[in-house]
């Protein structure tokens, strides 16, 4: 069964799970923040089909999150190395980490944790404001629509209650 394409929602999460499309594609992500570099480290750690982690490699290297780099000539390889758009994909990362530690872990506590390499301390991903840098709280923050809304969307009245009017346009 073919998925419906979320690419061109005007949504960024909506679009974000477009690109991951599933659950192996943020494991390999975590892979590579954990220095796994090499196709056969991949699929030993993640214990997963080679012909599904093929696919899930070139999807990231096309979106851009991994380049595909040399290594080895005679016969050639390559490895996986995450690019800048790839490392900023590490606090949606770290943030799934926060809320599965919270709610997901088991009795002993998370499965693995974090120490900050600066400060010497564990930690764990919080999301605050980047002006006055509170925690962003549900129902804190509200939504309001940026210039990249579609206009065919933006007149539509269950639309404009949820987002209000356009800054532009009040």
């Amino acid at each position: 069964m073919k998925r419906t394409s979320l690419a061109h929602w005007p949504c960024s999460i909506a679009r974000t799970m477009d690109l991951l499309g599933d659950w192996w594609t943020p494991l390999v992500l975590r892979e590579a923040f954990y220095g796994v570099r090499r196709f056969d480290d991949f699929q030993h750690s993640l214990g997963l089909a080679r012909n599904t982690l093929t696919v899930r490699l070139q999807r990231l290297v096309e979106e851009g999150l991994l380049e595909r780099v040399p290594y080895q000539q005679r016969p050639e390889r390559f490895e996986y190395v995450l690019t800048d758009k790839g490392r900023d994909f590490y606090p949606v990362l770290m943030a799934l980490t926060a809320w599965g530690d919270r709610w997901l872990s088991g009795p002993q506590g998370p499965p693995v944790t974090l120490r900050h390499e600066e400060c010497g301390h564990t930690t764990s991903a919080v999301v605050v404001c980047e002006h006055c840098g509170e925690p962003l709280k549900a129902g804190a923050v509200r939504g309001e629509m940026g210039p990249g809304f579609p206009e065919r969307l933006a007149q539509r009245p269950d639309v404009r209650e949820r987002f209000g009017a356009r800054p532009d346009s009040a």
